[in-house]
């Protein structure tokens, strides 16, 4: 059986963080148990973007900050880093961890940041969707990788955790073509799975201490969940953490790609250590109000007229809040297929153009994207 520690965590207090995350990973036999002396170890954290740690976007600093302590205890050199949505340069780099509080405690802790921008393409003979990949350089040049998640929903995927956290190897806007390339929510989610077997984590850890309800990952609500979770699966951390929160694991597509690899896909396949999670458990977790229009794969290929045409009139959509937009262009700068386009300086979707993974929602810095489904849709649902 797989192994998931739960270890409840009230605040984000440095001392208290410390002390959960040590037990935490001391519960699943302790950091030497995943990394040896000497080695280089990347934190992949979850950056998504420019927000404050408060705001609940990104893996809280102080998690980060534990996980690298405990690293150079054990011996070896930790590097945080990862590749946030939109470009990836150093300049876009430096804004990202300034803002999300990731460069305050690098500075204070000495722990070092990742600046190298270059990529590598690396075949991956195993993969079902994807036989090669394009990664960041940082993650070739790692003896091991500590994935750092934070428990948030998605409007596309439902749910966002450790196994999606792992997309932030694939460097900048190459995501967007990753997005375009595997438009239906099935193949992209089997493409996470195979970038989650490919950069294989050692350790995974959660930082669900104050996870983001409602409209994520980026526009929903923070929410207190108080716990840090940690395993040497990220699949079977996925399945205790939306079981924490209320969410059935079979709803979540990349837990149904990972069942049919035979990945840990079930809680009677885990063996829950520490604190109780059903003593944790939220009931009322607010999931996205839209989900993917997943049915219409079930009968009509996701390119045929029908598909684009029930897509377009009825399935979730994009609507801008022009009260809400600066007019950035960070939506028609990062959507995929680019359907959006700016109009009298704020943006105008082609819902025969949009594939619906809501990059436009996810990269907004001032939540003026929802996500809307029709009134015929929802009764149909």
């Amino acid at each position: 059986m797989e192994r998931v520690s739960i270890v409840k965590c009230g605040d984000y207090q440095p001392s208290r963080v410390y002390e959960a995350v040590t037990r935490s990973i001391n519960l699943l036999g302790g950091m030497s148990q995943f990394i040896k002396p000497g080695m280089k170890v990347l934190l992949k954290c979850n950056l998504l973007m420019r927000k404050k740690p408060e705001e609940a976007t990104t893996t809280h600093p102080e998690i980060v900050a534990a996980a690298a302590r405990l690293v150079r205890e054990a011996g070896a050199v930790p590097t945080i880093a990862d590749s946030p949505g939109g470009l990836f340069t150093e300049r876009a780099l430096r804004g990202v961890y300034r803002a999300c509080g990731i460069e305050e405690i690098a500075a204070r802790d000495q722990i070092q940041l990742n600046y190298n921008v270059e990529e590598a393409v690396r075949p991956h003979p195993q993969g079902k969707i994807i036989k090669s990949l394009a990664v960041i350089r940082a993650i070739e040049e790692a003896d091991a990788v500590i994935n750092i998640a934070k428990l948030k929903t998605h409007g596309m995927t439902l749910y966002t955790g450790a196994v999606k956290n792992l997309f932030g190897v694939i460097p900048g806007t190459t995501k967007a073509e990753y997005h375009l390339r595997m438009k239906k929510l099935k193949d992209f989610s089997d493409v996470l799975v195979d970038i989650c077997t490919y950069v294989k984590p050692v350790l995974s850890i959660m930082d669900a201490v104050v996870g983001m309800e409602g409209q994520g990952p980026s526009a929903g609500d923070p929410r207190k969940i108080g716990a840090v979770l940690a395993s040497g699966s990220p699949f079977a951390l996925d399945v205790a953490s939306v079981s924490l929160v209320g969410i059935p694991p079979g709803k979540v597509c990349t837990i149904q790609r990972a069942k049919e690899r035979g990945l840990c896909s079930d809680l009677k396949d885990i063996a829950l250590l520490g604190d109780s999670l059903e003593d944790l458990k939220i009931h009322d977790f607010k999931i996205p109000s839209h989900k993917h229009v997943g049915f219409i794969e079930q009968y009509f290929s996701g390119d045929s007229p029908v598909a684009r045409f029930i897509n377009a009139k009825f399935g979730p959509r994009p609507v801008f809040d022009y009260d809400g937009c600066i007019g950035c262009r960070d939506c028609e700068k990062n959507c995929p297929p680019r359907a959006i386009t700016m109009v009298d300086g704020k943006p105008v979707a082609d819902l025969n153009e949009c594939i619906r993974c809501y990059c436009c929602q996810e990269l907004c810095p001032k939540k003026a994207v929802h996500i809307k489904r029709s009134w015929l849709f929802r009764t149909f649902r």
